[in-house]
């Protein structure tokens, strides 16, 4: 079985130092209409063959660079280097003068629906600023480097999903979740991030969720459990609570012997204080004419 072949070594930047164009744009400003004025004039042909045609190809080595823009310059397919200082600079006419913007830009990504830990079905989606960093590795070792960042940002996304549960408290063991930990998990996508647009040249700014939340199919059910969490959670507050006051209240009826309570009388006390204290609604009153025996 044949092995794969092994990725080609990835290209690294390399400043060119561009000529001003000024200077030669006065020239040719010169010389072509001087060129077709000496024709004219003599009669000969061959002026505009040696001088006039050769100094119109050299209009074609003008280009611009404009602020947070470069220009990758290819010539006869081999790299020479990149310009990212803004001006107007002329080069060999027949060098291929490609446009890689330095401009940081925003990846808005689609909701995908994925499995969390616990194999839950949530609908997540992720902003992330990216900014080209090696202008070669973006042109040469990418086919499209903005659909490059954008195909390997779903996949991170899914990765990062697979990796941690959608709450907390939901697999033992586990802290870090995608809703209760949102600090830990952008820090952790951005990394799971810049080691994929590395090859890209591609350097992420920031990387964050911006959505969210339990597939639809699942939604109701997950709501409820939430719910009943908090509830729970709620009413060992109120009972811990209650208790503590229970206690107070009966250490205070009895300090200095006020109040004589048996075993039965206190249990009563207990029971209708902890009513009082956890109950929904307001307690009403009921006034006992006899004896707590009779």
């Amino acid at each position: 079985m044949s092995e794969l072949m092994p990725l080609r070594e990835a290209h690294s930047e390399r400043a060119f130092r561009a000529i001003s164009a000024w200077p030669i744009l006065i020239a040719l400003l010169v010389v072509l209409p001087v060129s077709v004025i000496l024709t004219a004039v003599t009669k000969l042909p061959v002026i505009l063959l040696f001088v006039f045609l050769p100094a119109f190809v050299m209009l074609f080595g003008f280009f611009i660079v404009s602020p947070n823009d470069s220009r990758v310059l290819v010539l006869f397919g081999r790299y020479r280097g990149t310009v990212r200082t803004d001006g107007f600079y002329w080069t060999n006419p027949f060098t291929a003068k490609k446009k890689v913007s330095l401009k940081a830009h925003n990846l808005n990504g689609e909701r995908l629906k994925v499995n969390d830990l616990l194999g839950n079905p949530i609908e997540i989606a992720v902003v992330v600023v990216w900014q080209v960093e090696d202008t070669a590795r973006a042109l040469f070792d990418v086919e499209d480097h903005t659909q490059f960042v954008s195909v390997q940002s779903e996949a991170a996304v899914r990765q990062l999903a697979s990796r941690h549960p959608y709450d907390d408290g939901q697999a033992d063991g586990v802290e870090t979740t995608l809703r209760g930990s949102s600090e830990l998990v952008a820090d952790e996508l951005e990394v799971m991030l810049q080691e994929r647009l590395d090859r890209a040249g591609v350097r992420v700014l920031e990387a964050r969720l911006s959505h969210l939340a339990y597939a639809q199919e699942i939604a109701s059910a997950m709501l409820q459990r939430q719910q009943a969490s908090a509830i729970i959670s709620a009413r060992s507050r109120i009972v811990e609570g209650a208790v503590g006051m229970v206690e107070m209240a009966i250490a205070q009826l009895e300090k200095g012997g006020a109040v004589e309570l048996d075993s039965e009388r206190r249990a009563a006390l207990v029971g209708n204080l902890l009513v009082v204290l956890c109950a929904h609604e307001s307690p009403t009153p009921v006034l006992n004419t006899g004896t707590l025996y009779h």
